[in-house]
């Protein structure tokens, strides 16, 4: 867990605040429900399975509480240096947590949260959040429920499901979650919603671009290293290097006469300025770096096992 400071403010001791882990699946749209949760776009989010690596953490005031949620990596076992890094990840936030949100996407079957329970050894106390219920019919969510009532091993606390496209019960899973948080002073400055800093979320969004804009099997072999950023009032200036592993992938991704790395370009500076509320000037360029999801050096340099 990153190193905090409890905010002193004078708030009533019936106050509560807590850190939540936020974890699941790949894909199950953890990063989603998040931004949906705060209120803003911090967290990068992708139909492609695994787009999130590291954790990432976002504060919610909820009737003058404090969630503090912390995004994880979907969980999942793979052999590649990176792939264990994110793991570990997923597995340090069970430890940390006063309390889990495990996320389920409604159309996948129980394996993933049964594979869950058995990770959780500390027994940290969980709610079961079902996602993406208006993708099917009422029938079939109430059937899921079922499934996850039945099994023998589930230890949860509630059942919530949801829907952030239809904005279907955010208030009542804000509740839920703030019902089974100790009564605690503020851990951060209420007026916070990130304690990441402004490099990691540029890079971050940038990293969706690079997903949304490219072939499936390239984002994945690829990274963001944010350079440099300069900050003024009215513009930020973003300089930032795309790291990938071949040069055929590097070709790709500039495209023909550098199409393609200025449709991305395009795309990113556009969340950039979305979520800074500035005019954005971002250089890409591009580099080969063979094997670096296998290198621990490059990765520590890219941001992974700090």
């Amino acid at each position: 867990m990153e190193e905090f400071i409890t905010v002193d403010d004078g708030t009533d001791e019936n106050v509560k605040s807590g850190f939540v882990g936020v974890v699941g699946e790949p894909n199950a749209g953890k990063s989603t429900l998040l931004n949906w949760l705060v209120g803003e776009k911090i967290a990068m989010t992708s139909r492609k399975a695994n787009a999130t690596r590291k954790r990432l953490t976002a504060i919610v005031m909820h009737k003058d509480n404090q969630i503090i949620l912390i995004d994880t990596p979907g969980i999942h076992e793979k052999e590649k240096l990176l792939n264990k890094y994110m793991l570990n990840e997923a597995l340090k936030v069970l430890g940390d947590s006063d309390l889990i949100l495990y996320i389920a996407d409604v159309r996948r079957d129980t394996k993933g949260y049964e594979k869950f329970l058995e990770l959780n050894t500390k027994k940290i106390p969980h709610i079961l959040v079902i996602t993406k219920i208006d993708m099917v019919k009422e029938e079939s969510v109430l059937e899921k429920i079922k499934e996850y009532e039945a099994l023998e091993n589930k230890n949860y606390l509630e059942i919530v499901p949801i829907s952030s496209t239809e904005n279907i019960n955010r208030e009542k899973l804000l509740d839920t979650i703030v019902k089974y948080l100790p009564n605690h002073p503020y851990y951060y400055d209420p007026e916070l919603i990130s304690t990441e800093n402004i490099k990691d979320i540029y890079k971050e969004l940038i990293r969706e671009a690079l997903f949304d804009k490219l072939n499936d099997e390239i984002p994945y072999e690829s990274d963001i290293i944010i350079e440099k950023v300069i900050e003024s009032d009215d513009m930020d200036k973003v300089y930032a290097m795309i790291v990938t592993q071949k040069d055929t992938q590097k070709s790709m991704i500039i495209g023909k006469k550098g199409k393609k790395i200025k449709e991305l370009g395009i795309a990113a500076r556009r969340l950039l300025e979305l979520f800074s509320g500035k005019k954005i000037y971002l250089e890409l360029y591009v580099k080969t770096v063979p094997n670096w999801t296998k290198n621990k050096k490059m990765l520590e340099e890219i941001g992974y096992f700090e």
